[in-house]
């Protein structure tokens, strides 16, 4: 199990936050996702082994975010 944070840019109220939620807890291998709406930080635990940092990102992109940096 690994786990990042990443600062997502365009999040502004439940709405958004539950979007992003719904999006990466549907990808396999995502655990857990908990969403900050007053930093734009998204935390989330996932299986390496099935899914990749880039195809998280890629989801939030996706559902009309800005991805501006991970750690």
């Amino acid at each position: 199990m690994a786990g990042i944070t990443i600062k997502v840019g365009g999040m502004s109220c439940s709405h958004c936050e539950q979007s992003v939620k719904t999006a990466l807890g549907s990808l396999a291998g995502v655990k857990k996702v908990e969403v900050e709406l007053s930093s734009g930080q998204v935390t989330i635990d996932y299986d390496p082994d099935k899914v990749d940092i880039k195809t998280i990102q890629d989801t939030i992109e996706d559902q009309g975010y800005e991805v501006k940096n991970r750690s």
